[in-house]
């Protein structure tokens, strides 16, 4: 009996150094069950949103110069940033497709639809009113438009197929950010009612609450990207200049630190209480934090402020055609508006995230 365990533990080991072998020589292209992963799903906030936001009234946008200069043919997509995002390049790097197109977008074909779709808004949290604040979809509402999209596939190719190509599929996540700086630190409604801890606590309920959905809706495999050290962000040294002098916001990192910290242990508690459930947390905030450190180590040379104007507090429609004085190269640049990063970063960043992180994904129970 010991030489059977130990013979298939070995077998095992083999078999998933085969699969690591394969993404390695593949680019990145990974295996679920032997199968190349059918689909991605990105929900959240303009750090996945490639678009959605183009087909929704608001200002919270990036279809307009210099939003996408390096982008294909020059062209603004409502990526908030120069070029690509890690939407982008997570299909890529999973072998799935170039760009990951905006759900809201009426032109999707159907293998569109069928290989993945980012359902993501800028400006939106998981608190109601700070995508209120910016008339953006919410985090709930992007998982109702998950459901619909669950029906439109299973038109097209039937339940058993479509439930397939969902339990297959990575879930990338990425929220948070806006119900700290353009809401909490802003808008004082919301620390007139609940201390930092308070209003930590409520998010990630509401973080769990559709977590849980997702899974009822057949989600198996989701990556779930935390928050950057916020007060390192170029508009909010900006803001808190006056305090600090340019440095990071020490109050504005802590309560960073905090979402992060309750995020971790929300998949210790979510994993063992949803079957076959798997859960990857990418840690986006000690990598910025990182190449903020060591910004040659990553090939940057600025990082305390932002590619468009004067990098200080252009965002959005701030930064515009006008703004003059935007950098010529953003590749040597961690932002390109004041929060946002270039299209450099986030190649960086969902490298490491696909190479160090999403394997998990593909280790055998």
């Amino acid at each position: 009996m010991m030489k059977l365990r130990a013979e298939s533990l070995v077998s095992q080991t083999l078999f998933l150094i085969l699969l690591i072998t394969i993404a390695q020589k593949c680019d990145h292209i990974l295996l679920v069950g032997g199968k190349k992963v059918p689909a991605i799903f990105v929900f959240g906030d303009s750090y996945g949103d490639t678009g959605n936001n183009d087909f929704i009234g608001t200002t919270s946008r990036g279809d307009f110069p210099p939003y996408g200069r390096d982008f294909k043919d020059h062209i603004p997509t409502g990526r908030i940033s120069n070029g690509k995002l890690m939407s982008d390049y997570f299909a890529e790097g999973l072998g799935i497709k170039k760009l990951l197109p905006p759900y809201l977008n009426p032109k999707l074909s159907d293998q569109d639809l069928l290989t993945g779709v980012s359902f993501a808004s800028s400006g939106t949290g998981l608190d109601n009113l700070t995508a209120k604040i910016l008339d953006v979809i919410p985090f709930w509402k992007e998982v109702e438009l998950f459901k619909e999209y669950r029906k439109r596939i299973t038109g097209l190719v039937g339940e058993k197929e479509a439930t397939t190509i969902i339990r297959n599929a990575i879930f990338f996540i990425t929220i948070g950010t806006n119900d700290f700086i353009a809401n909490y630190f802003l808008v004082s409604s919301r620390r007139l009612q609940f201390t930092v801890q308070e209003y930590t606590d409520i998010l990630l309920k509401t973080y769990t609450a559709n977590m849980e959905e997702l899974y009822n809706l057949g989600a198996r495999r989701i990556a779930l990207i935390n928050v950057p050290p916020l007060g390192c962000l170029p508009a909010e040294r900006t803001v808190t200049s006056l305090r600090n002098k340019g440095a990071c916001d020490q109050e504005v990192n802590q309560a960073a630190d905090g979402f992060n910290s309750g995020l971790y242990a929300m998949i210790d508690v979510l994993e063992p209480a949803l079957p076959g459930l798997k859960i990857a947390y990418l840690d986006y905030h000690n990598l910025i934090f990182n190449i903020i450190a060591n910004p040659r180590k990553y090939d940057f040379e600025v990082v305390a402020k932002g590619c468009c104007g004067t990098g200080n507090i252009e965002v959005g429609f701030l930064c515009n055609e006008l703004s003059h004085t935007t950098c010529a190269d953003a590749s040597k640049y961690l932002f390109f508006d004041s929060v946002h990063p270039t299209e450099k970063a986030y190649q960086v960043i969902s490298s490491v995230f696909l190479t160090r992180d999403v394997p998990k994904f593909f280790k055998l129970d």
